[in-house]
């Protein structure tokens, strides 16, 4: 009877088993049909299949969005964090890359899910599900550090090319009409095509690790979280920096937008969800390689503890270890600019589509039938340039200025996101677990705290690790207790209405007397039958008074982290 009405409710939105489902939120007309990678065509109505060679096959042709949107990981900003962290500090920080790439790949595989059933992206589902003034805080957050970021990557191919001896105006402008034509070239497949080239690109510097002679045992001991020198507020900019570079706001959309305008449906959703796991594995090689030929090519040398910028890296590389290891640090920052700066200003353009969905933002229109999605990616790409040669070259703190900012609004992003993971009439089926909102508030609780540094080394500089360790611990505590008591709401909520109507539009709860393997059955069931409505005819969630107060509160720490992260920035910057 309760598996009837179950489907019963599941009929809402009704969809033949194994079925391609209208995409009925979508709002551009190209984010519908075939599959078009970089690698092949999978047509709409392909059915999966239990062959090995054509799961492979599928892979080959789904794969795109994770790898690209990982490989702008290790852009300009992630290039020099990577190198100050070694050049500065050896391995020792290494911890932090290992606690926040899984972080990263939890993120990530929300906004995928969100993507690929909502067929909608990220910013259309914050506008949709939470009003204009708060989408409108997010979306400037976004447009705001995007600007600001597409100059670093600027920066990262000036320093790059430099290197190489090519000048200023040369490098940036060549490099500017590229990543125009880039787009120009009006099929997705053509893009995607040189993106995932310039991700594979990445793989040439790999040699650095053996030039540099890079052993084991410093890289293990630098498993151990520990602070290089003591708490000061260089090395907490640094970690806040190595949080901002590694979990961006700019991919949690910009994946999801890419998935979308991929026309990847749920069907396909475990084969995207490993695109964006190698993705990940590829970007964690491609830091530990960074961070250690740093690391063990200029110990013991002057060089050491005194990171500059890439270019002065770059030629303390090539003098002391050679081997070219200085072109091949050169070549990582200008092949992760380009791919930042491309992902960054198509993330804009698309999230531009998504506030006035009447815009057309796919990448599968032709230049003259979407001006303003390719007319806004030139505007922003040509300012930027010109931005960066009238500054100048000496601009690597904007760089960290850049990926501390990201740190700083990533709290902001993460709570939109999980609420977004939690809305059932949007994922239904789809929808976090009880499991998974754990881990997810967890990694929220997290990067808020490490945000919180700089703050407290500005305001108190003479805080001593001991108390910072204490303050940790009183953080962890105080997030349990609210993981409590959010818990004790919940329950308390579901107690009202426990009939079998309420759990049957519960879509990840499993109903009390039912099996495990019965539960898991009627789950697949249910999510190849869900896809999300069309998102005017859902009625918004309602926020309540302490949800309100705390994003309220959230805003106004963001801010005035802003003002902080601002000002201890020009301290770094007048110290040197």
């Amino acid at each position: 009877m309760l598996r009837k009405v179950i489907l019963a409710v599941d009929n809402v939105n009704p969809a033949g088993r194994g079925a391609e489902v209208t995409l009925d939120a979508v709002t551009d007309p190209q984010h519908a049909g075939d599959i078009a990678g970089a690698l092949g065509t999978l047509k709409r109505g392909a059915a999966n299949s239990p062959s090995w060679r054509r799961k492979i096959r599928f892979l080959l042709v789904i794969m795109g969005p994770g790898l690209i949107v990982m490989g702008g990981g290790n852009d300009a900003g992630g290039v020099q964090v990577y190198a100050q962290m070694g050049q500065d500090y050896g391995m020792k920080l290494l911890w932090t890359l290992i606690l926040l790439f899984p972080i990263l790949f939890f993120c990530q595989e929300m906004v995928v899910r969100l993507g690929a059933v909502s067929g909608v992206g990220h910013g259309r589902l914050i506008f949709a599900r939470f009003g204009k003034f708060w989408g409108t805080f997010s979306v400037a957050d976004l447009f705001i550090i995007n600007a600001v970021t597409v100059v670093a990557e600027f920066i990262g191919v000036e320093q790059a090319l430099s290197f190489f001896g090519l000048p200023a105006t040369a490098a940036v402008g060549a490099s500017a009409v590229l990543l125009f034509a880039v787009m120009a070239g009006g099929t997705y497949r053509y893009w995607e095509r040189f993106l995932v080239v310039l991700v594979i690109a990445n793989f040439a510097t790999f040699p650095m690790l053996y030039f540099a002679h890079a052993s084991v045992a410093p890289v293990a001991s630098g498993a151990v979280p520990s602070l290089p020198g003591g708490l000061n507020a260089t090395v907490l900019l640094l970690v806040v920096a190595v949080v901002g570079t590694t979990v961006e706001p700019w991919q949690l959309f910009f994946q999801q937008s890419n998935v979308v305008d991929k026309r990847i449906t749920p069907r396909w959703l475990n084969y995207e969800r490993l695109d964006t796991g190698v993705g990940v594995l590829i970007e964690v090689i491609g830091a530990l390689v960074l961070m250690a030929a740093c690391a063990f090519g200029l110990a013991h040398t002057s060089a050491f503890g005194n990171f500059s910028d890439i270019s002065s890296t770059a030629a303390e590389l090539q003098r002391h270890v050679g081997h070219g290891t200085g072109y091949l640090l050169a070549l990582a920052t200008l092949d992760g600019s380009l791919i930042g700066a491309n992902l960054t200003a198509l993330t804009t353009t698309y999230t531009l589509g998504d506030v006035y969905p009447r815009m057309r933002h796919s990448l599968h229109w032709k230049p003259r039938q979407a001006p303003w999605f390719y007319g806004l990616y030139a505007v922003l790409v040509g300012v930027s340039a010109i931005i960066t040669l009238a500054w100048g070259n000496d601009l690597g703190v904007v760089i960290d200025g850049v990926e501390a900012l990201n740190g700083i609004l990533l709290p902001s992003a993460l709570v939109f996101l999980i609420l977004l993971a939690n809305d059932k009439p949007v994922l239904g089926p789809w929808a976090n677990s009880t499991a998974q909102n754990w881990v997810a508030g967890v990694i929220a609780w997290a990067v808020l705290t490490f945000s919180l540094a700089p703050l407290v080394t500005t305001f108190f500089p003479n805080v001593t690790l001991a108390q910072c360790e204490y303050a940790f611990a009183v953080a962890a505590v105080l997030g349990l207790a609210v993981a409590a008591v959010l818990l004790r709401v919940r329950r308390r909520a579901r107690a009202h209405g426990r009939d079998e109507a309420s759990l049957a539009a519960d879509g990840v709860q499993r109903p009390a007397g039912m099996s495990r393997g019965e539960w898991r059955t009627l789950l697949r069931e249910r999510r190849e039958s869900w896809r999300t409505p069309p998102l005017d005819t859902l009625e918004r969630p309602a926020l309540s008074t302490t949800r309100r107060v705390g994003l309220l509160t959230l805003r106004g720490y963001i801010l005035f982290a802003i003002v902080i992260v601002a000002l201890k920035l020009v301290q770094v910057t007048a110290g040197h």
